[in-house]
C-alpha cells in the first residue's frame, strides 16, 4: 500500500484523492496536520506573519517522508520552498490546472466602484491589485475558501481573490472569474508529487502521472524563486506556459502597496526551463529588482 501524505484542508485532500485515484495499486491518504495549519487552523494558502517560513505547510508532512511513516507527499508546488531537505525529492508533477487567480464578487476589476472593499491574504495578490486600482480598500482575508467566499456573502467585501484552481478542484469553479491582469504565485495549480530519494518505485509510479508540460513550466517558475532568493513575504509573482516552441514567461516584483514594481517577458528554450528562470531573474535584478524585493520584506515587517 502506498501512503500519502497531506495537510488536512478540504483542498489538500481533494488534491490528494485525485493522485491517489491516479496511482496504481492500493492508496491511503494520511492528513497530516502542519505547523502552518496550527497557526491558524481555519486557514490554507495563508499568508504568514512577518518572518514566516513557507515550510511550515509541508514541515510535518516531509519529516513523515523522512521517518517512513508516509511515502509520498502531495503538496500545491506553491507551497514548497525552493530548497528540498536532504534525502527528498519532487518526483511528480502532474496537469496543471489554472494558474490564474479568480475574482469573486464582481464581473471583472473594472467593474469595481471606486474604494471598492477587496479581500485577499496573499501580499502579492495586494501589490498587484494596488498596481492596477490604487484607489481599492485591500483588507486582509485569511481562511479556508469556504470562509473566504461566506465572508464575502455576509458582506464583508465587495470582492474577494482566490486561486482559480482551488475554485476548480472543489467543485466551485463558477463562483469566480479569470483574472488574467494578474501574474500568478510561482506553481500556482500545479501538484508537487514528494518521495524519498532513494524510492525508486515510488518515484516510478509518482513520474508515470507528470505532464511534461506542467513539469516545464514549474521548473522555470521555481528557477526564479530561486535566483532572487524571494520568500513568502516577496510580493512576486511568476507564469511559465509553453506555446509550441517556446516557452513563455512572465514575472512580476514589487511592493506590498502597489507604488513601485516591475515586470519582465521572456520567450526560451522549453529543453532549457532553468536556463530560462535564471535569464529573467537577472534581468529584474538588473532593473532593481533585488532592491524592491528587500523594501517589501521591510514593509511587510513593520508593524
Amino acid at each position: 500500500m502506498t501512503k500519502l501524505g497531506t495537510r488536512g484542508s478540504a483542498l489538500a485532500l481533494a488534491q490528494a484523492r485525485w493522485v491517489a485515484a491516479r496511482l496504481p495499486g492500493e492508496t491511503e491518504v494520511v492528513p497530516i496536520t502542519t505547523s502552518g495549519d496550527r497557526a491558524s487552523p481555519r486557514g490554507e494558502g495563508l499568508t504568514l506573519p512577518p518572518g514566516g517560513d513557507k515550510s511550515r505547510f509541508v514541515k510535518e508532512i516531509e519529516e513523515a517522508l523522512l521517518a517512513g511513516a508516509v511515502d509520498l507527499a502531495v503538496h500545491s508546488a506553491k507551497d514548497v520552498p525552493a530548497e528540498l531537505p536532504a534525502g527528498l525529492s519532487i518526483v511528480g508533477v502532474p496537469e496543471r490546472a489554472d494558474a490564474r487567480d479568480a475574482l469573486c464578487g464582481a464581473s471583472s476589476l473594472d467593474s469595481l466602484e471606486e474604494g471598492a472593499v477587496v479581500g485577499t491574504g496573499s501580499v502579492r495578490r495586494r501589490a498587484q491589485l494596488l498596481a492596477l486600482r490604487p484607489d481599492l480598500d485591500v483588507r486582509e482575508l485569511r481562511g479556508n475558501v469556504d470562509t473566504r467566499l461566506r465572508r464575502l456573502a455576509e458582506g464583508g467585501f465587495d470582492a474577494i481573490v482566490l486561486a482559480l484552481a482551488g475554485l476548480e478542484r472543489l467543485g466551485r469553479r463558477g463562483e469566480g472569474v479569470p483574472l488574467p491582469e494578474l501574474v500568478p504565485a510561482p506553481g500556482q495549480g500545479c501538484l508537487a508529487l514528494e518521495a524519498r530519494s532513494d524510492d525508486e518505485a515510488t518515484a516510478e509510479a509518482a513520474s508515470e502521472l507528470t505532464e511534461q508540460t506542467a513539469l516545464v513550466a514549474l521548473t522555470a517558475e521555481r528557477a526564479v524563486v530561486t535566483a532572487l532568493g524571494a520568500t513568502c513575504n516577496t510580493p512576486i509573482g511568476v507564469h511559465a506556459e509553453q506555446d509550441g516552441e517556446a516557452l513563455g514567461l512572465t514575472a512580476f516584483v514589487g511592493l506590498p502597496d502597489g507604488s513601485h514594481w516591475i515586470r519582465d517577458e521572456l520567450d526560451g528554450d522549453p529543453a532549457d526551463p532553468a536556463g530560462l528562470g535564471r535569464e529573467v531573474a537577472v534581468r529584474l535584478e538588473a532593473a532593481g529588482a533585488a532592491e524592491l524585493l528587500a523594501e517589501a520584506e521591510r514593509a511587510v515587517a513593520r508593524p
